[in-house]
């Protein structure tokens, strides 16, 4: 998005200080959190206690060390996380760009920070459950119905949200890593539907973003190469969409901004709905 420099009152500050509430997107991060097969997992431990140095004054500090893959957790994937045939988005070598240890293009560090209209496709309310069934595919029809449901168009430049209800099993993570049943998630028939809207970025509350089916595993990611490789449109896995849906938010701002991590091919990242208080 471009930078604008304005005299006088600026309306988005204006905005803002009229009041805003601020809706988490996001799922707090913990160690033995769950995590896909593919990724290292989330660790945390302090190294240093209050006590263990105490300072003349009296004074004391805590602190910790973190080890993370950078798709553990609610994150956001670089344009470098994927691609197919040896070539990732625009063509760019795969083999050419990972030398050294870090990615020379399309790095997490080109992963934009997000000022956005945000849209909430509730798919499972649309269908009139809760939860989808494990291994239930997001289809054009299902996310068609969501967006019915909401009210709103997509527009150009949006990010849309896909509620499966599948967060609700974020705290037991065999259920919600389901290997055995399979996990909800978008199929290739809804990516295309979502980038032909014209979008900038897509999520869910899921561990892949993808359908996965009954015992597959992530065995192969067709809509993440249609996304990120095909179309360049980021994608956001792990999102909490509970609080959203029962606020019935259906479009906000969509706020969310991602480590720099020169090379990186995903970052952790802390997205919020912010709306009129």
């Amino acid at each position: 998005m471009s930078q604008k420099t304005h005299t006088g009152t600026d309306a988005l500050l204006a905005a803002v200080s009229a009041g805003v509430s601020i809706v988490e997107l996001g799922q707090p991060f913990f160690t033995g959190m769950p995590c896909s097969p593919n990724h290292p997992g989330f660790r945390m431990t302090l190294i240093r206690r209050h006590g263990d140095m105490v300072r003349p004054d009296g004074g004391s500090a805590a602190n910790e060390i973190i080890v993370t893959g950078g798709h553990v957790g609610t994150h956001v994937d670089a344009l470098a996380h994927v691609s197919h045939e040896g070539l990732m988005h625009g063509g760019v070598d795969a083999a050419a760009a990972q030398v050294g240890g870090a990615f020379r293009e399309l790095g997490a560090e080109h992963t934009p920070a997000f000022l956005h209209r945000g849209v909430l496709l509730d798919v499972a309310a649309a269908r009139g459950v809760d939860v989808l069934d494990p291994g239930h595919g997001v289809g054009a029809d299902d996310l068609q119905a969501a967006l019915d449901r909401a009210g709103t168009p997509l527009r150009k430049g949006d990010v849309a949200l896909v509620r499966t209800g599948w967060s609700r099993h974020f705290d037991d993570a065999t259920r919600y890593l389901s290997k055995e049943k399979g996990v909800p998630g978008v199929t290739p028939d809804g990516a295309r539907w979502l980038a032909e809207a014209g979008i900038v970025a897509t999520g869910s509350d899921t561990t892949a973003y993808e359908q996965i089916p009954p015992g597959a595993g992530h065995s192969v990611l067709p809509v993440h190469r249609i996304l990120l490789v095909q179309h360049g449109i980021f994608i956001i896995e792990h999102l909490a969409l509970e609080d959203a849906a029962a606020a019935g938010l259906t479009e906000f701002t969509f706020v969310m901004a991602p480590l720099r991590i020169v090379g990186g091919t995903g970052s952790p990242v802390r997205p919020f709905a912010a709306v009129s208080a």
